[in-house]
């Protein structure tokens, strides 16, 4: 396993409607490293946004797609998503309060 810092954890939000939707009950959606497991994206969570405090996080794995260009078949790359819930005293993320 790789040493991954807590910065390297969260790559991206993922801003989709249904994203955005579970943000009214304290649901925030992330693209994460693929060898992350639920503990270090909990830490990198709560020491990126001060003030936050995790409840539960989901993980799912998602497979890279085939891709064809002409007779040439190749694959996009595997990425993983999680799902942070916070507590009901946890402070919003700053960074979806704008969007």
């Amino acid at each position: 396993m790789a040493n991954i810092q807590y910065y390297d954890v969260i790559l991206k939000p993922v801003v989709t409607e249904k994203s955005m939707n579970a943000q009214a009950n304290k649901e925030y959606t992330f693209l994460v490293h693929t060898d992350a497991n639920k503990s270090m994206i909990k830490e990198a969570v709560e020491k990126m946004f001060p003030g936050t405090k995790v409840e539960r996080v989901n993980t799912m794995n998602i497979d890279g797609k085939l891709k064809r260009r002409g007779r040439t078949v190749g694959k996009t790359a595997a990425t993983k998503k999680a799902i942070v819930k916070l507590t009901a005293d946890s402070k919003d993320i700053e960074l979806f309060s704008s969007l």
